[in-house]
């Protein structure tokens, strides 16, 4: 048999449970016969039947089913295999299958397959793998979006309307000496400023689709000891960082990642906002402004015990728009508390006791949300996508047909090309390794 058939454990849950194994090529359903020692079932049915190998002994007793194609995942012929999940099956069957002209698959190569095969495009393929990845229900509903064609949907619509521009300014350049429609050019000069801004308002979306597959930073900040590592590890629900009662204990960057109300988050605990008594601390002051400075969200942490910490000028300074402000230490508090500081709602909560610590998951949740809710189109979710889009962004700025008429085309067709790579509808070659071999065996 042909070494282009290709096999691969496609799911399993351990000696407890079943393994799902695939095979996909020119072969699979001889390979099939050759291992139930029975005909080809009946397409698209599970059918219970015994593997043997070569020497007629019994690898397992399982189900089979078989899809032939081109009605299958990867377009090829396809077999699957539901067998126990034991280590001593899946070496027989792997010896088996070796022994039969079969080879383990590569990293995503049945994607990649899908992808050759037309049953499939890249932005598919790429939410096949986050979906795979996805560790909260936000990048769960992104991926699931993502692979069933909304964003592809949507940027062969951008194409579409590029290639029907292009297609009238060709005509303008083709029968120039025939008559063109008066206004023409002007139609099509409209066209590629619309869409332009389109692009823009897709490029200018804070990265939300980028967030919710890599994960939604938060830092927190305030002074020393106003209790930044005892939410952090609250929050946590675990000891992630150091607590002491001794200022500065806390000088790196510490980060945990959460499942936030079903968001992906990056919290981030940092050193307290003060005039440094040395280099190394100083060193974390800098680098607690700086995460500040970068993270989508910021928890700017009061301390309610102790005296004029309602007006800490260094946490003061950093809070703005993306801010929740925390007043920690209810437990100790003995003056009345402020409802507002600096203009912003204060949770009140205790680190130690756990008091309001729903109100401020409930409030976090809620700011996560309303920054970063993937509504209305479909987003991009991969810097490759941005980086496209920036491309046909610049080309349809060129866009000049009061200059030459043929360069103001060519700006037409690159940006087609540049939007026609994040589908895969040019030659993308040089990406297609790096994007399959993210993958796991057997997608």
């Amino acid at each position: 048999m042909s070494s282009d058939t290709i096999y691969a454990l496609a799911s399993g849950s351990g000696r407890a449970g079943v393994a799902v194994y695939r095979l996909s090529g020119a072969d699979a359903g001889a390979a099939l016969v050759q291992l139930t020692r029975r005909p080809l079932p009946e397409s698209r049915k599970a059918v219970r039947a015994r593997l043997w190998d070569s020497s007629d002994e019994l690898i397992d007793d399982g189900l089979v089913l078989w899809f032939p194609a081109p009605a299958s995942f990867t377009g090829e012929d396809v077999v699957e295999l539901h067998l126990h999940g034991g280590r001593a099956v899946a070496l027989a069957l792997a010896e088996a299958l070796g022994r039969l002209g079969l080879r383990p698959a590569e990293p995503g190569e049945f994607s990649r397959r899908a992808f050759l095969n037309g049953k499939l495009d890249l932005t598919q393929a790429e939410a096949m793998a986050d979906l795979v990845e996805a560790e909260t229900a936000a990048q769960r509903r992104q991926a699931l979006r993502q692979m069933e064609g909304g964003l592809a949907r949507l940027v062969e619509e951008w194409r579409s309307r590029l290639v029907s521009a292009l297609a009238h300014l060709e005509a303008v350049i083709d029968f120039a000496d025939d008559g063109i429609p008066d206004g023409l050019l002007e139609r099509v000069e409209g066209e590629v400023a619309a869409l332009a801004d389109v692009l823009d308002s897709h490029l200018a979306d804070n990265h939300r689709g980028e967030r919710l597959r890599d994960g939604i930073h938060i830092a927190i900040i305030g002074a020393p000891n106003a209790g930044k590592s005892s939410l952090l590890n609250r929050l946590a629900g675990r000891e992630a960082a150091i607590v002491s009662s001794t200022a500065g204990t806390t000088r790196d960057v510490i980060e945990v990642h959460l499942d936030l109300l079903g968001w992906p988050v990056v919290l981030a605990d940092t050193a307290g906002l003060r005039q440094a008594a040395c280099a190394v601390e100083a060193e974390g002051v800098r680098r607690a402004l700086a995460r500040a400075e970068a993270a989508d969200l910021k928890l700017a942490v009061f301390d309610a015990g102790s005296e004029g910490a309602m007006v800490d000028a260094a946490t003061l300074a950093v809070i703005d728009d993306a801010t929740l402000v925390v007043v920690n230490k209810l437990d100790v508090a003995e003056a009345p508390l402020p409802e507002t500081i600096a203009g912003r709602p204060a949770v009140l909560i205790s680190a130690r006791s756990g008091a309001g610590l729903d109100q401020l998951v409930d409030a976090l949740g809620a700011a996560v949300a309303a920054r970063f809710a993937v509504g209305g189109a479909p987003v991009l979710t991969r810097a490759r996508h941005r980086r496209a889009v920036e491309e046909g962004v610049a080309a349809l700025r060129r866009f000049n047909p009061g200059g030459a008429v043929e360069l103001a085309a060519e700006d037409l067709r690159l940006a087609a090309r540049a939007l026609g790579r994040i589908g895969g509808r040019v030659e993308v070659d040089e990406v297609l390794d790096v994007i399959f071999h993210e993958f796991c065996i057997g997608k």
